[in-house]
């Protein structure tokens, strides 16, 4: 076998799109505009942003920001996602040059504006309905169809076997980058949408600036040519199990063995805690995590994975955001501010901490409880961690396996020089949790 035919053994980079370079440390942060201030608009939310730069986050994600549908419409004001034009800014929230005033203020704060992008379905009233009804789904008895099985009965499916529609949104996605300066889109069930849609529309946009774009779904092959991130939506699934008695740490071992072996080393996973889904319909924070909460956290950013907010976490919120009608967040100074500035300034300045290729692959640390306590180490030749987390009720004495974690630290919070080796052990308090680096 000569040379040529060798190389066509070697292993190719799954992953052909390039991350842009202010991705690799980054934290995002959702913003639902409708509850994120009293006033609900991009007006009142530019105000936030020089606390959110001081919180640590980079990427600011707007929900949809589009006019909503009235035909079918949920609730009162009607969901985001039932988008009536693709070209149009939802007076609700303000006007075109609110919007523009908004992301001019966060690039001059050195952070980023992804929009939500719904590009599976509109509302039944969209623009698109009387001038291309042949761009939707039909059902069996030729009338537009709604998402099935579902109760997305506000919304009507697009068909994306028709070219003409996918030159439409392709253009429409790239009248935001161009004419707004954004910097990408968090695209709604995307594995909704034909993969080589993504695939092309990556191309295009990146053709006028380097964008970021993250899928809501869950997917190796979106990673390929169309999107940097990914939900990580196993992890939250599990973790929440996890705090709630429901699994133990074995079925985490099954989410990060899957992560490592099944998704490539240079994609990026957003592990978040809640999310304007979970927080409407399946409960608040607390209730979903319990007393395993700053655990939870803790891992979200310590572990492999870009961390996400919600907006209202850092303030403590802990009422579950009505959906369809007005419900602002109740802001007030809460313990949590402090947690994610910290965590995310460890972050940002300990390189093994960082995302896709840029970061370091976490490598289990075996102790003596190995279904209640998660111990594990990320390092390169420039920095090292050694996390500790009880994931359970009682108070744990861990002893550890193998040397990885031997070494001189500073713990996370303390700043207390610590060291350990093969003889050191750990008493973790209940869903306590112990951070080193060096």
């Amino acid at each position: 076998m000569n040379k040529t035919e060798m190389n066509n053994f070697e292993p190719a980079d799954y992953v052909k799109l390039t991350h842009p370079e202010w991705s690799k440390n980054a934290v995002i942060y959702q913003i639902n505009t409708r509850q994120f201030t009293p006033e609900g608009t991009f007006k009142a939310a530019q105000k936030e942003l020089p606390r959110l730069k001081d919180l640590g986050i980079d990427i600011i994600w707007l929900m949809p920001i589009h006019p909503i549908g009235e035909k079918n419409r949920k609730g009162t004001l009607g969901s985001p996602y039932a988008v009536k034009d693709y070209y149009g800014v939802n007076p609700e929230f303000g006007n075109e040059q609110d919007l523009k005033n908004f992301i001019n203020e966060a690039h001059q704060l050195g952070m980023k504006v992804i929009l939500d992008w719904v590009a599976n379905h509109t509302a039944w009233d969209n623009v698109l309905v009387e001038t291309h009804p042949e761009w939707y789904q039909r059902d069996h008895n030729d009338n537009f169809r709604p998402t099935p099985w579902w109760d997305w009965d506000d919304i009507i499916n697009l068909d994306y076997e028709k070219p003409g529609l996918r030159e439409y949104m392709t253009e429409a996605m790239s009248y935001w980058v161009k004419e707004f300066d954004i910097d990408g889109y968090r695209c709604d069930v995307a594995g909704f949408v034909p993969v080589d849609f993504w695939n092309n529309v990556r191309k295009t946009l990146d053709s006028t600036k380097p964008v970021f774009m993250l899928a809501e779904w869950e997917s190796r092959d979106l990673h390929a040519e169309a999107f940097d991130m990914t939900y990580a939506w196993s992890w939250n699934e599990t973790v929440h199990q996890i705090c709630k008695g429901k699994a133990d740490l074995n079925k985490l071992f099954v989410y990060y063995s899957w992560n490592e072996s099944a998704y490539p080393k240079n994609a990026i996973r957003m592990t978040h805690i809640a999310n304007h889904d979970s927080n409407a319909w399946e409960g608040t924070m607390f209730e979903n995590f319990g007393d395993g909460l700053e655990a939870a956290i803790a891992l979200s950013v310590v572990g492999e994975g870009m961390p996400m907010v919600y907006n209202g976490m850092e303030a403590g919120n802990d009422k579950r955001l009505a959906f369809f009608e007005k419900d602002p967040i109740v802001w007030k100074v809460h313990e949590f501010n402090d947690l994610f500035k910290d965590l995310f300034a460890l972050l940002k300045n300990n390189s093994a901490l960082w995302h896709a290729k840029w970061g370091a692959t976490m490598i289990k640390v075996p102790n003596n409880a190995p279904t209640e306590v998660l111990s594990f180490v990320r390092q390169n030749e420039n920095n090292k961690v050694f996390a500790v987390l009880n994931f359970s009720d009682k108070v744990q004495n861990v002893q550890f396996e193998d040397n990885l974690f031997s070494g001189n630290y500073n713990q996370f919070g303390s700043g207390e020089q610590i060291s350990f080796n093969t003889e050191s052990q750990l008493t973790l308090q209940p869903w306590d949790y112990k951070i080193y680096t060096q």
